[in-house]
């Protein structure tokens, strides 16, 4: 059986990158492997084995195009309302709030915050199929 251990985005700045992780998320660096050409940073907490994989491709000073394929991260955390109210208090520009429902019951509370490279991350309430 297979099991998804990372995905990778690419980042313009690594330290600009670090900060936001690590402020919003707690992601440290687990790894840091420096090749000829671009560094991987292998990003995680002691909530899940799955890693973010940061790539810094060395003297890139064009901002990564994001296209129209790119849909979002997402991470589920225990409170909702108070990790929104500190990603506010962080200046991290979280979105408001939201809800879907479906069949009169909502599968899911969530909001989105962007990192500095303008990747799209769903922060959404832990329960249900959001483990």
């Amino acid at each position: 059986m297979a099991k998804a251990i990372h995905s990778m985005i690419r980042v313009l700045d690594e330290q600009r990158s670090l900060a936001f992780y690590e402020k919003a998320f707690g992601l440290k660096v687990a790894e840091r492997l420096v090749f000829d050409g671009f560094t991987l940073l292998y990003l995680s907490n002691e909530e899940s084995e799955f890693e973010l994989e940061l790539t810094v491709n060395h003297g890139r000073t064009e901002p990564y195009s994001l296209g129209d394929g790119y849909g979002h991260l997402a991470l589920s955390v225990d409170d909702l309302e108070a990790e929104h109210a500190r990603f506010g208090a962080n200046g991290l520009d979280p979105t408001p709030l939201k809800e879907l429902t479906l069949e009169g019951r909502p599968p899911a509370r969530f909001f989105f915050v962007q990192d500095p490279d303008g990747y799209k991350i769903e922060v959404l309430q832990r329960g249900g199929r959001y483990k």
